[in-house]
């Protein structure tokens, strides 16, 4: 931990307000030639919820519980914050490191997993910005921790609390963000997926019937991805006679809006309509364990 003298909390970022939200977007999809129609249609999801996302509020709190877990157990190393997509952006932190005279960081991804987007696409951002930054500081990207206890323990006492509110004969739905099946890496990915929701039910209901599905694709309809969506198995499972769901949103860290809205309306709102008994379980973001994470994986890397 002592080769540090900093961590770099790296999220995604997340508008907060309505000016944001297609600027943001834009952020987003650069380069993918994105029609603006989309861009609006997606925008509105936003304004459901002000035009303001949850992530960076919730990556506020994430930064003061590290700061304070940091504190509670002698770790004398300073917590920045930076984001891929909307501000405070990451090149603009890293210039505030390089003015504080850090030389070397470890950076701390609101992502768990192996893959493009998950992973590797932090990585690229990390080198671009060390590129674009005079004499920046050497950044290292922390391991991806989607097996830590840290991670999956809050979902497994979700998924447990979701339970009991619910009928018995209940089926666990876990949904992770849908990719191409072209993008590099998708194997590990869902390979990862699989082993933390074959790790959370075992721990949660031992025996319980449940399902890997996707949600919050974007591409074009032609271009395959990652399947099923969600809605798409919930009228499949109505079909099959289920009548009540534990939706466990293991491919994301936090709350943000693709959880909120995807989840909290559109498949909510289908439950409701075929009759389908729902609860969603919380993502780690908020849970203390989780916030212990960081120095954990510091504290490995010695």
């Amino acid at each position: 931990m002592t080769s540090y003298d900093a961590l770099l909390l790296l999220s995604f970022g997340g508008p907060e307000g309505p000016d944001d939200v297609i600027p943001f977007l834009e952020n987003v999809t650069r380069g993918r030639n994105i029609p603006r129609e989309r861009l609006e249609e997606v925008g509105e999801h936003y304004y459901l919820f002000g035009g303001v996302s949850p992530i960076n509020q919730l990556c506020r709190d994430l930064k003061a519980a590290i700061e304070a877990d940091f504190a509670a157990h002698g770790v004398d190393l300073p917590v920045y914050w930076g984001n891929r997509n909307w501000t405070p952006y990451l090149a603009d932190t890293v210039r505030q490191m390089k003015a504080d005279g850090i030389r070397r960081a470890a950076a701390f991804v609101t992502s768990a997993y192996s893959g493009y987007s998950t992973n590797d696409q932090y990585l690229e951002d990390i080198a671009r910005v060390r590129e674009e930054v005079e004499d920046a500081p050497e950044i290292d990207k922390l391991p991806v921790y989607s097996g830590r206890p840290e991670f999956v323990e809050p979902f497994v006492d979700g998924t447990k609390e979701a339970l009991s509110r619910l009928p018995e004969g209940a089926r666990i739905v876990f949904t992770a963000h849908s990719v191409p099946l072209s993008q590099p890496n998708r194997e590990k990915y869902v390979a990862e997926l699989e082993e933390v929701a074959r790790t959370v039910a075992q721990k949660a209901a031992p025996g319980a019937p449940w399902d890997l599905v996707y949600q919050s694709r974007s591409g074009p309809p032609g271009q395959p991805w990652l399947e099923p969506q969600i809605t798409d198995h919930l009228t499949k499972l109505h079909g099959e006679g289920v009548r009540a769901v534990a939706v466990v949103p293991i491919g994301f860290v936090s709350d943000h809006m693709e959880v909120k809205y995807d989840l909290d309306v559109e498949a909510a709102d289908l439950a409701a309509e075929l009759g389908i008994a729902f609860a969603r379980v919380a993502t780690p973001g908020t849970d203390p364990r989780f916030a212990t994470l960081p120095r954990r994986l510091l504290e490995d890397a010695r």
